[in-house]
């Protein structure tokens, strides 16, 4: 079932993609601000008009929770089984610095899991998408290509492989690298943008990506939904699976993304 909707929702994906690529390549993004005082750009606003009318066709009946929507209450969203959440350009921050490190983010959500999740890299045009069951895939350059986390065991002498926020919760990553470091040696820090340091762990680029600041559930579920299927795990700060509507406000709590489950983690991060 879900496997069937991941041609049109990977179609929606680029096609927003493109709207955020015919702005970024103009000299002005028509920035404001919004109430939390975070950036907003004409590129969210057009990239939110193609997925949001494209996927309320694509699943009728199916609500779209969006950045750039409405936040519908409490009481409404609570009686959600199922629906989608979306972030039409994750990392405007990033996207205002041009530096590539921007996505648009699409998942399906059931029961607090997301079941499907697309993320595209527009400047790049790089997809990544995750299937509950049926596995996650990279496609680049016209080809497609299954993807799996990485087996601690596998490094083979490779250092752990870290991946953060460039901008935040620097500190408290700092002490766990310390932490990673003592425990298993020698470790590399990336730092980088947007739900691409969800990818890299689902693709085994890393490790491990701390996250100990607050994102929103926009910002996370069509990465976790990669991650998931690519056999790792987004674990909240309590060391439990996070899920999504769950509360009133739509913030995450702090989290860890893993790429081996296997590997006794819940020791290391809850010591």
């Amino acid at each position: 079932m879900y496997a069937s909707l991941l041609p049109q929702t990977l179609t929606l994906a680029r096609a927003a993609g493109d709207a955020i690529l015919s702005v970024y390549n103009t000299a002005d993004f028509n920035v404001d601000m919004k109430a939390d005082n975070s950036p907003l750009t004409q590129a969210d606003l057009n990239a939110h008009k193609i997925l949001e009318p494209g996927l309320l066709k694509l699943l009728e009946g199916v609500p779209v929770l969006s950045e750039e929507g409405a936040l519908p209450d409490w009481n409404t969203r609570k009686q959600w089984n199922r629906y989608w959440i979306i972030d039409p350009l994750d990392g405007t921050k990033e996207f205002i610095k041009r530096n590539g490190e921007f996505t648009v983010n699409i998942a399906l959500i059931e029961n607090g899991e997301p079941v499907l999740g697309v993320v595209h890299v527009p400047v790049l045009d790089i997809s990544y998408t995750g299937v509950k069951g049926g596995g996650a895939t990279k496609y680049e350059k016209g080809k497609e290509t299954p993807i799996h986390t990485r087996k601690m065991h596998t490094r083979n002498g490779d250092p752990v492989a870290v991946v953060a926020s460039r901008s935040h919760g620097a500190d408290a990553v700092d002490a766990l690298l310390a932490k990673i470091g003592a425990a298993l040696g020698e470790v590399t820090l990336k730092n980088m943008g947007s739900s691409l340091k969800l990818c890299l762990v689902a693709e085994g680029a890393a490790d491990i990506y701390p996250r100990l600041a607050l994102t929103s559930e926009w910002d996370t579920a069509a990465a976790q939904a990669v991650v998931e299927a690519a056999g790792g795990l987004v674990w909240t700060d309590k060391l439990e699976t996070m899920r999504y509507n769950t509360k009133e406000d739509i913030l995450n709590p702090f989290f860890h993304v893993i790429g081996d489950p296997s590997y006794d983690w819940k020791t290391l991060l809850g010591s």
